[in-house]
């Protein structure tokens, strides 16, 4: 079919319905299935919605209009979940905040949405708040919790689940134009601006997602990544409304080992940076082995894994000696080295927010998983590409999703128009403007190549790109992605702007770097390896090796490696640990000037 034709048929399995909708079929379907599990409780479906419903009407009580907005600060737990779900049934409207925001960040973000209430996990959260609590005057109170202070506008969770005694049946009045959340982009240049997500947009993307991923009802995942984000509140809060499925929450991402061997999911979710990292962890491991023959066994299987994925790629066939190789590989070798992390029910792995490396899409493939990069935005809704377990081309974000438009600007800007994109942010007319053209194109700021077969590969952000005194156009994330594939190498910013070569600033990484310092009889903290000679000959080689794959114009001349982590916290990151070019730049002009003096 065409994609007007996708469209129309995605659309009439949707009209009419919301998300309040989906969760009381799913209740009354699955009443007694498991829905969300947070430490060693867990709700069922039926218990999701009466629980729902009861905070619902507790926000009627105390004083929610429709369409008034309730800001939520907490980490992944059931009640964050519950308040989201009880302010849409209220008729009000979710925003969720990044739990790394600062005081002023969290005044910007709760004054723009004039939010009327607040639901606090703690002492962490109320610190980013009380500062700032004078510049909020449509705030009328904030909901804790945990450790409640006393006095207004302070009120405990158990409390105000008090107000819940009677009925809300508000749930009923909403239509699919409604507003289901509004979403704060991460602010990587300049303030965050307000994504309004209708509750259409939602429905779309999840019955696009449930047809393509092959997942199945009841299904079993983890939600670590913050609710402020696209991907994890369409995976973990609208898919599983569709599915029924079960999901644990790891409020704690220090914590996700331990959850994953729990929970051992069918589907895994990560940004790169989180891939990343279990790739250096895992790599430490193994390069630790000191029996020989263990590790060419480990090796020999992971090739037969990696061959065996990659003859899966769109166009190409499995031969009966690729497939023999890979499963005896499997059954004696990778089977049980996915158990030991977590992910050997796995059948769906994903990830987005920024291009995978190619080379960490290899070493995952060695282990016998095909890591599915998607491409959206949170204007977008998530995603609005794909690969898909029977289309995929590694270092690719894969195909259209049905019903979902693509295509390339002149001058190479990806350009997406469908049923999940955004009316607009809110309170920036202007802003929507540069957004969305007339025709409904949303502008994603974004630069793509896209293949004679429709894959879509994505090459950096448009207001990224370098362009050297010399005139040349360099994506920075191809070098920094090269170079972070050392495992002693966490984070790299490559720049050059209107200079005559490329220099880069780079950290260690805070897991890798200390295992393999020590292997060698080095001790200390990021700050001493990053000085100690060993240490900076090693990432002479990584360098020289990134170079190695590089044209001459995008070679890296001069590097400086930092004593310190790149953080979320300390905001060189934002939350979904994408760079903050802008922050970087400004904190470090001095060490970039150093490098071209």
């Amino acid at each position: 079919m065409g994609v007007l034709e996708d469209r129309a048929g995605i659309e009439k399995a949707i009209e009419g319905r919301t998300v309040a909708d989906l969760l009381l079929e799913t209740a009354e379907r699955h009443p007694d299935a498991p829905a969300f599990t947070h430490g060693e409780q867990t709700l069922t479906w039926a218990e999701t919605r009466r629980q729902v419903l009861r905070i619902a009407a507790a926000f009627t009580a105390l004083g929610l209009e429709p369409g008034d907005t309730v800001a939520l600060m907490m980490p992944n737990r059931t009640e964050h979940v519950l308040a989201d779900l009880g302010v849409v049934h209220a008729g009000g409207v979710p925003t969720t905040l990044y739990a790394t925001l600062a005081p002023e960040q969290v005044a910007y973000v709760a004054g723009d949405c004039a939010a009327r209430y607040a639901v606090l996990e703690g002492r962490d959260q109320l610190d980013r708040w009380r500062p700032v609590l004078s510049r909020l005057p449509a705030l009328r109170g904030i909901i804790v919790l945990d450790d409640c202070p006393t006095g207004e506008p302070f009120l405990a969770w158990e409390d105000f689940l008090r107000l819940g005694e009677g009925e809300c049946d508000r749930w009923r009045d909403l239509t699919p134009d409604s507003t289901l959340t509004v979403l704060y982009t991460s602010g990587t240049t300049g303030n965050p601006k307000g994504v309004v997500i209708t509750q259409r947009m939602a429905l779309y993307e999840c019955q696009v997602s449930a047809s393509t991923s092959g997942a199945p009802d009841g299904n079993v995942g983890v939600s670590y990544l913050p609710f402020a984000h696209i991907a994890d509140r369409v995976l973990s809060i609208y898919l599983p409304l569709i599915r029924g499925s079960h999901v644990f929450f790891c409020p704690d991402p220090a914590q996700l080992p331990a959850v994953l061997a729990r929970a051992r999911p069918h589907g895994f979710f990560g940004v790169p940076r989180v891939w990343e990292k279990m790739m250096a962890a895992i790599q430490a491991v193994l390069g630790a082995e000191q029996d020989e023959s263990r590790r060419d066994a480990i090796a020999s299987a992971m090739a037969a894994g990696r061959a065996y994925v990659e003859s899966r790629e769109y166009g190409r066939e499995t031969s009966p000696a690729v497939l023999a190789a890979f499963e005896r590989a499997d059954a004696t070798v990778l089977a049980p080295m996915r158990a030991l992390i977590g992910l050997d029910r796995v059948r769906h792995t994903l990830s987005a927010a920024a291009p995978l490396p190619i080379e960490v899409a290899r070493f995952f493939a060695g282990l016998g998983l095909c890591i599915l990069d998607v491409y959206g935005m949170t204007e977008t809704t998530g995603a609005v590409t794909a690969n898909q377990p029977d289309a995929f081309k590694l270092g690719t974000v894969g195909q259209a999703l049905p019903g979902i438009e693509i295509r390339l600007a002149e001058d190479g800007e990806i350009l997406v128009r469908g049923g999940t994109c955004t009316p607009g942010y809110l309170n920036l007319p202007s802003e929507t403007t540069t957004l969305l053209d007339d025709a409904g194109w949303v502008h994603t700021g974004d630069l793509g190549e896209m293949d004679a077969d429709g894959f879509l590969s994505v090459v950096d952000r448009k207001k990224e790109v370098i362009i050297t005194a010399g005139g040349e156009n360099i994506a920075p994330s191809l070098i920094e992605n090269l170079l972070k594939e050392h495992p002693l190498i966490g984070q790299a910013l490559a720049y050059g702007d209107g200079r005559r070569y490329v220099v880069a600033l780079l950290t260690l990484d805070a897991e890798v770097a200390p295992v393999w310092a020590a292997a060698r009889g080095i001790e200390g903290d990021l700050a001493v390896l990053a000085a100690h000679p060993v240490v900076r000959e090693e990432i002479t080689r990584g360098v020289e090796t990134a170079n190695g794959r590089l044209a001459r114009v995008q070679q890296v001349k001069r590097w400086r490696l930092l004593p310190d982590e790149w953080t979320a916290e300390t905001e060189e990151l934002t939350p979904t640990l994408k760079l903050k070019r802008r922050i970087i730049h400004a904190r470090y002009t001095d060490a970039i000037d150093e490098l071209y003096a």
